[in-house]
This record gives C-alpha cells, structure tokens and sequence, in this order.
C-alpha cells in the first residue's frame, strides 16, 4: 500500500505519558505499516513521564 489507510497522515507523533496505552498506540501504528522517525523524545512533567514517538509512512520513507 503506497498510502497510509483511512486517510491517515504520511507523518504522525504520538504522544502522552508512558504507559501501556501509549506503547498500544505505537504498536498499532507500526502494525499498520510505519517506522519509527528517530528516537523517542521524553519529558518529566512533575507527575509523568511522557512520551513522543514520531512515526513516518514506510512507503513514504523510501522515496
């Protein structure tokens, strides 16, 4: 597929605290068929530990 499914962007980041519903949120995106961008970025917000993951379109990466 050249294009992500159901209009999703070629680009996504995916944010929130790290936990196993934000590790959910990045497996289901890279079952659908994007990559990891880079490493992930993180931050202590007093309370949590949050995360963000940038994700990119295989398809997209190659060209």
């Amino acid at each position: 597929m050249s294009t992500p499914p159901d209009g999703l962007p070629v680009y996504r980041v995916v944010t929130g605290p790290d936990d196993a519903a934000f590790c959910r949120r990045v497996s289901e995106m890279l079952t659908l068929g994007y990559e990891l961008h880079e490493g992930p970025a993180v931050t202590f917000n007093g309370a949590n530990v949050i995360v963000a993951q940038a994700l990119v379109w295989r398809a997209a990466r190659r060209n």
